[in-house]
């Protein structure tokens, strides 16, 4: 029973670290493509920043899914039912 728990608490902290990873160079790669198309073309900024937003908002979201699956981990472990 402790070996699951402990484990459970092993992959949760690995999901939410690797996700919060995986934003993190999402969102700078996303950043510098977009700095680097504003200075190409500054006069197609306002189209450029809109995309940006919207795809920073569905990047940001992996990492707040990542969470949910970590606490579901911690406060409701499915896997504690099946030992007993």
């Amino acid at each position: 029973m402790e070996s699951v728990v402990a484990f459970s608490a092993i992959a949760a902290g690995f999901m939410v670290g690797m996700a919060a990873l995986g934003a993190a160079l999402g969102i700078g790669m996303l950043g510098s493509k977009f700095l680097e198309g504003a200075a190409r073309q500054p006069e197609l900024v306002p189209m450029l920043q809109v995309r940006m937003f919207l795809m920073l908002g569905l990047t940001d979201a992996v990492p707040i899914i990542g969470i949910a699956f970590a606490a579901l981990l911690m406060f409701g472990n499915p896997f504690l039912g099946q030992l007993q």
